[in-house]
């Protein structure tokens, strides 16, 4: 009976971190803002504990800024951490890449062929806003996520997994920056996906930085100063 109680509240505890993190990408609030334990525990009809160790983890994954006497707060935006955060991301994932593609099999090959289909087949943007999906957004960190898994390296793929999400999270930014930005990005998935089965690493690492650096770029040429991100802008990926 204790161990059922156990693996409920562990349950219970990952659905709520689960959906704290996707409300904090996705722009629920504004950066610097507050985090209220009790507008929380309200809003996801959990006790102030249970959001209390949300927090506490998120503040691990860096979605959450713990300010000591001061409480939980939504991470500020800085254009030159952007920066560093995408650099961080290429190199991270172009050495990923060509370990996953020394090492990964056929049923990994099968299985990110499986998750470009679904990338490929999911809405992109919303009919009604034009803003990117919230199944799209999934799908991308799935297809990105699955092409780095074979390489076999845990702490490399916990990092890249954190660098995604904050890119997601910094990614606010772009909002009408990225729109109208010309690409082909279903192309760049193809290319990405087609040089990973040819086992070429080489094209595999470029075209993944350039993929990264098109968003990026569009960013930093709109005008955008630090400090003025948009709140309510749904994340563009970048």
């Amino acid at each position: 009976m204790h161990m059922a109680k156990s693996t409920d509240s562990e349950t219970l505890s990952k659905h709520i971190r689960d959906s704290m993190r996707d409300d904090i990408l996705s722009g629920r609030w504004a950066p610097g803002e507050k985090l209220q334990l009790a507008a929380l525990s309200k809003h996801y009809q959990t006790s102030s504990t249970v959001i209390r160790e949300a927090l506490t983890r998120l503040v691990g994954d860096r979605l959450v800024l713990l300010k000591p006497n001061r409480g939980f707060f939504v991470p500020t935006l800085s254009l030159a951490e952007l920066k560093d955060i995408n650099e961080l991301r290429c190199r991270s994932e172009e050495f990923g890449i060509g370990l996953a593609i020394e090492r990964g099999d056929l049923a990994w090959e099968s299985e990110l062929i499986a998750a470009h289909h679904t990338l490929e087949r999911t809405p992109y943007r919303d009919a009604s806003d034009a803003q990117l999906t919230e199944a799209w957004n999934h799908a991308h960190q799935v297809f990105h996520a699955k092409l780095l898994e074979a390489c076999g390296v845990p702490v490399l793929i916990d990092l890249c997994s954190t660098l995604s999400d904050l890119s997601q999270l910094y990614g606010r930014w772009a909002g009408n920056a990225t729109r109208y930005t010309k690409r082909d990005i279903a192309r760049e998935h193809r290319d990405i996906l087609n040089a990973a089965l040819q086992r070429d690493a080489k094209a595999a690492s470029r075209l993944i930085r350039e993929h990264y650096e098109i968003t990026l770029n569009a960013i930093l040429k709109s005008g955008i100063d630090d400090g003025t991100a948009q709140h309510g802008n749904a994340p563009a990926k970048v």
